[in-house]
């Protein structure tokens, strides 16, 4: 049993569907397998995008009839003669979408956007489902919010693992046993069949899931890059690919803000030593890279940019020390908004972290710690890690940058600059 995990890019128009397509058929013509698709292309920005031109009263209808119109063309490129059945299915998907946008509130804001956002997967893998049966692919489109059971943590649903195992052991495996399977990624749904997410860009680890869940032979996520590598080409001249990666490495990696993989994907896998490839949908015949419990003796440094940070600084008003009592009532404030820590530091006076950039929930922060701390701000920042670094390493990406914040252990070295 192989799982495939296919992102926006991979099925950003028609002929990106197709390349998919033609990489898909040479292994569910031998097997069945189970393919997870993301939103196409940019759809997920425009998603984010519609809801809160909606909610902030700004004019949302030609976002939404733009959206729309992308998919429609997309449509008759794959289907030029024979699909008045896909059409029907886009028509009633974009009333709903506009129904659940019309219908959400600021008060509700995590919730509505999980029901907005993840219409984008719903209505991928209907076109890409489609498209593959066209091909004459058997496969079958399946609704993933029916079987990867979630709380109701918006936007970042905590997956119900038992649950979630038994209802794909039961009903998936057998329809595997049949023909392949498309379904989504990035979204779960709650017991009171409300749609949930599973964090930003979360297809990899729905992908992840899957594979756990149905004890699968391997994972591929299929990227617009030859594997992992340890920087990013559009931020570094000269790049080098890991043929080879541990589970541990490649988790550590994603937790500093690498990109070719979501966080949360790699545990799942590890536990069922189930391997990960990530290869390339442009270069399908190449290996790419292979993460696994594979022991390496010399590790490439690794160079990970996190742009749009934020720094945050609390001091005490009344030029006391910082306590543990202080640090508990702002760890706990950070947990209650769902803000993550991807760095902190603490003086005698004062505590800062370094977090993603997030309008919202940083205003919601600052409010409710504003009467015990005097909170200071600096945005547009960006966080680089320098996993297993060298000197040389470090003052190639420290060259000529305002450093606001750096720490080093033995292996990583971290500095927060101006973008």
């Amino acid at each position: 049993m192989k799982v495939f995990k296919f992102g926006g890019a991979s099925v950003k128009d028609a002929s990106a569907v197709k390349n998919m397509a033609g990489i898909v058929l040479p292994y569910a013509t031998k097997q069945p397998i189970l393919v997870v698709v993301s939103a196409m292309g940019k759809t997920t920005n425009a998603l984010e995008k519609l809801l809160d031109d909606w909610l902030d009263q700004q004019q949302y209808a030609d976002n939404l009839n733009h959206l729309k119109a992308y998919h429609l063309q997309i449509a008759q490129d794959l289907f030029p003669a024979n699909g008045a059945a896909i059409f029907q299915q886009l028509e009633a998907s974009f009333i709903q979408l506009e129904h659940l946008v019309t219908h959400a509130s600021k008060e509700k804001y995590d919730e509505d956007y999980d029901q907005v956002v993840g219409m984008g997967e719903v209505i991928s893998t209907y076109l890409v489902s489609a498209y593959l049966q066209q091909t004459g692919i058997a496969c079958q489109w399946l609704d993933a919010r029916e079987f990867i059971r979630t709380d109701t943590r918006w936007r970042e649903g905590k997956v119900d693992w038992d649950w979630s195992e038994k209802l794909i052991t039961k009903e998936v495996l057998p329809l595997l046993s049949m023909h392949s399977v498309v379904t989504q990624g990035f979204i779960g749904g709650t017991v009171g069949k409300k749609t949930t997410t599973l964090g930003r860009e979360g297809s990899d680890y729905s992908a992840a899931i899957f594979a756990y869940c149905l004890k699968a032979e391997s994972l591929t996520i299929w990227k617009d890059v030859p594997g992992i590598l340890n920087a990013d080409p559009k931020l570094v001249e000269e790049t080098h690919l890991y043929p080879q990666l541990s589970y541990n490495e490649a988790a550590e990696m994603t937790y500093y803000g690498a990109t070719v993989i979501h966080p949360k994907t790699i545990k799942p896998l590890a536990n069922r030593k189930i391997p990960l490839y990530v290869r390339s949908f442009i270069h399908p015949a190449s290996i790419g890279t292979q993460i696994s419990d594979a022991k390496l003796d010399y590790i490439i440094p690794a160079i990970i940019f996190k742009p749009h940070q934020c720094l945050i600084s609390f001091g005490v008003r009344d030029f006391t020390f910082i306590t543990e009592k202080n640090l508990s009532t702002i760890l706990h404030a950070l947990a209650n908004l769902n803000i993550k820590i991807n760095m902190m530091q603490n003086s005698a006076i004062s505590f800062s972290i370094c977090t993603d950039q997030q309008s919202r929930r940083i205003i919601a922060l600052k409010e409710s710690l504003q009467d015990d701390f005097a909170i200071y701000f600096n945005e547009n920042l960006q966080l680089i890690t320098v996993k297993h670094y060298d000197e040389a390493t470090i003052q190639q990406v420290i060259d000529r940058k305002e450093i606001l914040l750096e720490q080093k252990t033995r292996h990583t070295f971290q500095v927060l600059v101006r973008e």
